[in-house]
């Protein structure tokens, strides 16, 4: 590459010349609280995560913004790692392969547990685990390999025991991961989604969004005790391109602190579609147009909805 060329210059900036990302007004913004601000009294409150007692007042122990639910005051934080709940959707690295039982990444504090008895064996049988299974645990998951997982239960020290019992669960083959905050993650009851351009993603509540070609998918899933990796078709590049596109719509509502969902992601892949090039819509300037108009369809989206909602309600 010639970086005397006009193309490698056009791309540099003073600081001056930084774009704010910042999509949102000033009167939208929640109350932030640092750690050791006094909330409010005890007296009315129960005391939730992100908060502790000093005296008779409720102070925030985390910095974060305020949530309450009735007489619950929690605070969450705005950068944390992931801390888990019973049934949320995660997706996670394999790391270690122990006695019957794999440990995964999964963006928390400690790493998470996979029980050899909380898989599906090779053709969904359900049967006891033999020391046959646990010797060929590593020819169904070793080190390295991306995993769908649901969380089945947390443990005493905050750690997490998953289950891959269903079907939509499992080994992830074919595609990209996105890593981002999990406060970035709006929690839904379906975390798997295929998207109108053709594209499969799986948003994990631990910040972690795996994105593969809807056919392919479709084809493993179908498949799945049959394919083996080398057995897997080339992605065509029109698919990579997509992929890459839907990778970019997230990095740009994430730097705008757009929160992420089917919903959100759509938007803005049909907003990105002005930029022909997947490479333009790299520029700070386009990331911030998308997440724009992202966050204006966003927001009157919601507006009909509720309209709807309450006509028929009352009608």
């Amino acid at each position: 590459m010639d970086i005397h060329g006009s193309e490698f210059y056009r791309n540099i900036r003073l600081a001056s010349d930084r774009v704010n990302h910042s999509v949102a007004s000033t009167t939208d913004l929640p109350r932030f609280y640092m750690p050791g601000e006094v909330i409010t009294g005890m007296q009315d409150f129960m005391r939730g995560h992100g908060t502790s007692t000093v005296g008779d007042n409720l102070v925030s122990s985390v910095a974060g913004v305020l949530q309450k639910v009735n007489k619950l005051i929690c605070v969450q934080p705005v950068r944390s790692r992931y801390v888990g709940e019973i049934g949320d959707v995660v997706v996670g690295r394999v790391v270690e392969v122990q006695q019957r039982r794999w440990k995964i990444e999964t963006n928390s504090r400690l790493d998470s547990i996979l029980q050899l008895s909380a898989v599906n064996l090779p053709g969904g049988e359900l049967r006891r685990r033999s020391a046959e299974d646990a010797q060929l645990m590593r020819k169904h998951l070793q080190e390295g390999d991306l995993i769908s997982a649901e969380v089945q239960s947390v443990f005493h020290d905050g750690s997490l025991s998953l289950h891959t019992r269903s079907l939509k669960y499992g080994k992830l083959t074919q595609g990209t991961l996105v890593k981002v905050f999990p406060s970035f993650i709006q929690r839904r009851k379906n975390h798997f989604h295929n998207l109108p351009c053709g594209i499969s993603v799986i948003i994990g509540n631990n910040g972690y969004i795996w994105i593969s070609p809807l056919h392919q998918n479709i084809m493993i899933e179908e498949n799945k005790e049959e394919i083996q990796n080398d057995e897997l078709q080339p992605v065509s590049r029109a698919d990579r391109e997509t992929m890459s596109r839907v990778k970019n719509c997230i990095a740009a509502l994430v730097a705008s602190d757009v929160k992420l969902d089917a919903t959100s992601i759509n938007f803005a892949y049909e907003e990105s579609l002005k930029y022909e090039s997947v490479k333009e819509f790299l520029e700070p300037e386009a990331m911030l147009d998308v997440a724009f108009l992202t966050q204006h369809r966003i927001k009157s989206f919601m507006e009909g909805y509720f309209e709807c909602f309450i006509l028929k309600t009352f009608s």
